[in-house]
C-alpha cells in the first residue's frame, strides 16, 4: 500500500487555488532570459575587518568597482577602500592582507575551466594609494600575498613563482612546468572539477615557506576537442583521465625561501593515490594533508615535518563504499597544537568530531539522525562550534552553535528555509543569506546570539515585481515507493489551478550522488523557466531519488556500484505516483535534466517507456566509461573491477526500448561531459532505427552559454515541450 502525505512550507495547502489567481501577467521567456527581471540583488566580496566593527564588500552600484567599508552597527558605508574609477581598473576580485594595509585585485579575469582562471593583478597600498602592476600586466593565476606582506606567490605557465616586494625581484620556485606534462602549484583538470580546487599552494603562517602540489600528467591520456570558427578548425587537447585510466602522479613539496631548498613530503609508498588537501597546522614546520586511495574507501590524515619531509598518519577512516571528502573543507586545526575538528559519516550521518593532536578521538560533538552540512567555525576561546545542519528538516539548512563537549546546543536562525552563513573571525557577528521557495534573498546582520542587528538587503523590488506575475509556489510532498522508501518532491501548479482539470506534467531531475533539488530555498534560471511552463498550463515536478543528499549515509550510498539503477526506478515510481493524481494527464508526462540529470532523463524514457512520453537530455553522460576517474570510480569502482556497474545502466545499451519523443542536446566544446557521450548515443539510436531530435552547440562548454545561446537553448526546449507534451 502506498502512503501519501502532502505538506506545504509556503502559504497554501493542496487543492486550494493559488492566491495569485486573477493575476493575468504570465511569466514569458523574454522576461526570464532577455530582460532578466527576476534576478535577485546580492552583496558580494564580504570581508570581515580586524576591529570587529566593520566589514568590506565589493560594490558595483556606481557603474565601476569599489571596495567599501561598512559599519556593522549602522549598516552604512563609511569609507571607500579601493576606488576602481580612480585607479582606472575594472577589477572583479579583491583580497585584503591580514593587517588591512594592502590589497590584491584581479582584473580581466579569464576562465580556463570551471574554477581555474588567469588574470591581471595589481597590489594596492591602502595607506598611500600606490598601485603596483604585477608581472608587467602578464596574466597569471592565483596571486596570493604572503602573511608577512613581503611577497606575492602565483602560478604562470605551470610553474610556481613569487615576487619579493622589497626589491621587486622575481623568484622562480619550479622550473619543469610544461603544458600537458607537469603542473606546479595549480590543480590538474580532474582535481579542479572533482575536488573543488584550482590553486594548489599555500603560504606558511610566517611567510617563509610555500607548500605546493606537483602533478605529473605525462602518462594521462589526452582528450581532443575540435574548435570551430576558423577556416581550418583546430584541436584543443588536454589531459583527462577517464575511468580506469592513468591519473597524474601527485606529490607534495615545501619550498624554504631562506635557503631556496625544496623538500618533498613522504606520502607513502603507493603512487596511485589522491592528495586533495593540504593544511598548515599552526605548529611551526608542520603541514597536514589528506591522502585517499584510488578506490576512495580509505582516507588518511597525515602530519609531516617540512624540514625533513618525514610524515606520520594521524587518523585513518575506511568505508565499504567510499569515504566522503568534504568540499567545504570541514577540517580545522586548532591553535597551540590542541588537535583538530572534522566531520565524518562514520556513524551513518555526517557529524562533527574532536580529536587531539595525535589524532585520538576526544569526543563526538554532534549526533542524531540528521546531517551537518557545513562546519562554519570554531571559537576556541569560548569552546563553541558553529555549524549548519538539517536537524529541523532535510529540506532546510539552519545555523546552530554547540559546545565542544557536545552540550548546550542552540539554534541561531529560527526562520524556515535555507541559511548561508558568513561568520566574523571573532565570532561576534554573522551575516545570514536566507531564502525560501517564496522569498528571494534576504541578507541580514546578526550578533553571536542570533539577534538581528541590521537588514542589509531585502530584494523588496524583486518581490514587488514578482507580485505582478502569476508565480507558482512550490508544494512539497512525499510518497512511499514499492520498497518502502520515502522520497521527497515538490510540485508547481498553474496559478488558476483547477483540481478537476487534467494537466500535462514535466519532471525535472538531477539526482546525482549527494545532490539535492527538493529544498526550501529560492531557485534560479531553471526555476524561472519552469515558471514560464507553469504559466502555459503545465505542472512541473521534481523528486529527489535515492542517492541524493541530506538524508544520511545509507540513503546517499545506496546507489554505490550501480549508478542509474535505483535513481531511474525512483523517477519512474514518481511518474506513476503523479499519474495517479486526479488532475494529472497520465498520457502526457515528460522528464528533463542536465548532465547527471540528462543521464537519468534518458534512462527514464527508455526504461519507463510506458509512463514517460517525452524526455530532454542536456549534456548527458551516456556511458560512465567516458567520465573522469575521481567522480566515476568513487561511486562505481574502476570499470576493470565492476564492468556490469558501467554497462547495465548505460542509456546506450537501452536504446531499443525508446518509444517516446526524445531531444538530445550537447555542446561540442564540453570539457567535462564530452560531446563523445552524445555522439555514441546518436550512433546507437541510429543502429536501433529510432527517430529522435538532436541539437549541438558549437564550441559551447558544459554550461552551454554565451551571447544568444541561453535564449536559443531554452526557446528550443520550450518549443519541443509544447509540441511533444
Amino acid at each position: 500500500m502506498r502512503i501519501i502525505r502532502f505538506f506545504n512550507l509556503a502559504i497554501f495547502t493542496l487543492l486550494l487555488i493559488h492566491p495569485l489567481l486573477g493575476q493575468e501577467k504570465k511569466v514569458s521567456l523574454e522576461s526570464v532570459f532577455k530582460q532578466g527581471i527576476f534576478f535577485q540583488e546580492n552583496i558580494q566580496g564580504i570581508n570581515w575587518m580586524n576591529d570587529g566593527q566593520y566589514y568590506s564588500s565589493l560594490d558595483q552600484s556606481q557603474g565601476y568597482p569599489r571596495v567599501i567599508k561598512i559599519n556593522i552597527s549602522t549598516g552604512k558605508e563609511e569609507e571607500v577602500l579601493i576606488d576602481g574609477k580612480k585607479l582606472g581598473l575594472e577589477f572583479s576580485e579583491y583580497e585584503l592582507n591580514k593587517e588591512e594595509t594592502k590589497a590584491l585585485v584581479a582584473s580581466e579575469v579569464e576562465p580556463i575551466y570551471r574554477r581555474s582562471t588567469q588574470a591581471n593583478y595589481h597590489l594596492i597600498d591602502l595607506e598611500s594609494g600606490d598601485c603596483q602592476k604585477l608581472m608587467d600586466g602578464e596574466k597569471i593565476s592565483y596571486a596570493t600575498l604572503s602573511p608577512d606582506n613581503d611577497k606575492v606567490a602565483f602560478v604562470k605557465d605551470n610553474d610556481l613563482y613569487y615576487i619579493s616586494l622589497k626589491d621587486q625581484q622575481l623568484h622562480r620556485v619550479t622550473h619543469d612546468g610544461q603544458r600537458n606534462q607537469i603542473i606546479n602549484g595549480a590543480a590538474d583538470w580532474v582535481y579542479e572539477e572533482e575536488f573543488s580546487m584550482a590553486k594548489a599552494f599555500e603560504w606558511s603562517p610566517d611567510g617563509e615557506q610555500i607548500a605546493f602540489l606537483r602533478f605529473d600528467e605525462t602518462k594521462v591520456p589526452e582528450y581532443h576537442m575540435q574548435i570551430w570558427g576558423n577556416l581550418y578548425p583546430y584541436d584543443y587537447s588536454f589531459k583527462y583521465p577517464k575511468a580506469g585510466e592513468n591519473n597524474a602522479l601527485v606529490s607534495i613539496h615545501v619550498r624554504h625561501l631562506e635557503d631556496n631548498k625544496t623538500v618533498t613530503l613522504d606520502s607513502g609508498n603507493e603512487n596511485d593515490i589522491y592528495l586533495p588537501r593540504i593544511y598548515w597546522t599552526g605548529t611551526p614546520n608542520h603541514l597536514a594533508f589528506i591522502r585517499l586511495n584510488r578506490l576512495q574507501n580509505q582516507l588518511d590524515i597525515f602530519q609531516a615535518q617540512t624540514t625533513t619531509g618525514e610524515s606520520s598518519i594521524l587518523l585513518t577512516e575506511t568505508s565499504d563504499t567510499y569515504v566522503d571528502l568534504d568540499y567545504n573543507d570541514n577540517l580545522l586545526f586548532l591553535e597551540n597544537n590542541k588537535g583538530f575538528i572534522r566531520t565524518s559519516e562514520k556513524d551513518g550521518y555526517k557529524h562533527i568530531y574532536h580529536h587531539n593532536k595525535n589524532g585520538k578521538l576526544i569526543s563526538q560533538v554532534t549526533s542524531g539522525n540528521w546531517e551537518v552540512s557545513e562546519l562554519v567555525g570554531v571559537d576556541e576561546k569560548d569552546e563553541n562550534v558553529y555549524y549548519i545542519s538539517t536537524e529541523k528538516s532535510p529540506l532546510e539548512r539552519k545555523l546552530f552553535v554547540i559546545k565542544m563537549n557536545g552540550k548546550s546546543k542552540r539554534l541561531l536562525t529560527e526562520a524556515k528555509g535555507t541559511h548561508h552563513i558568513n561568520m566574523s573571525p571573532d565570532f561576534k557577528y554573522f551575516i545570514d543569506k536566507h531564502t525560501t521557495t517564496d522569498q528571494p534573498l534576504r541578507i541580514s546582520l546578526h550578533n553571536q546570539k542570533g539577534k538581528e542587528i541590521k537588514l542589509l538587503k531585502s530584494n523588496t523590488a524583486l518581490k514587488e515585481r514578482i507580485s505582478q506575475y502569476a508565480f507558482a509556489s512550490k508544494t512539497f510532498f512525499e510518497f512511499e515507493t514499492v520498497d518502502g522508501t520515502m522520497l521527497n518532491g515538490y510540485m508547481m501548479r498553474p496559478a488558476d489551478f483547477d483540481p478537476y482539470h487534467e494537466y500535462p506534467v514535466l519532471m525535472y531531475v538531477y539526482g546525482g550522488p549527494g545532490s539535492q533539488d527538493v529544498t526550501n530555498e529560492w531557485g534560479g534560471t531553471r526555476d524561472f523557466w519552469h515558471q514560464h511552463l507553469v504559466s502555459e498550463g503545465y505542472i512541473v515536478a521534481c523528486i529527489d531519488n535515492r542517492g541524493t543528499g541530506g538524508r544520511g549515509k545509507a540513503f546517499k550510498h545506496s546507489t554505490y556500484g550501480q549508478l542509474g539503477k535505483l535513481e531511474t526506478q525512483d523517477q519512474i515510481a514518481g511518474a506513476r505516483y503523479l499519474a495517479d493524481l486526479p488532475y494529472v494527464d497520465n498520457n502526457r508526462i515528460g522528464i528533463w535534466g542536465w548532465s547527471y540529470g540528462g543521464y537519468l532523463s534518458s534512462l527514464s524514457l527508455m526504461l519507463g517507456n510506458d509512463i514517460f512520453k517525452t524526455a530532454i537530455a542536456v549534456a548527458p553522460v551516456t556511458n560512465w566509461r567516458y567520465y573522469d576517474t575521481i567522480y566515476t570510480e568513487r561511486y562505481l569502482k574502476p570499470p576493470q573491477l565492476n564492468p556490469s556497474g558501467y554497462d547495465d545502466n548505460s542509456p546506450i545499451n537501452h536504446v531499443k526500448k525508446l518509444k517516446g519523443d526524445f531531444l538530445l542536446i550537447h555542446g561540442t566544446g564540453d570539457d567535462n561531459v564530452h560531446f563523445q557521450n552524445s555522439v555514441d548515443l546518436v550512433n546507437s539510436l541510429i543502429a536501433a532505427d529510432k527517430q529522435f531530435e538532436t541539437f549541438y552547440y558549437p564550441n559551447r562548454n558544459h554550461g552551454i552559454y554565451g551571447g544568444n545561446t541561453t535564449w536559443h537553448l531554452y526557446s528550443m526546449m520550450t518549443d519541443f515541450i509544447k509540441r511533444k507534451l
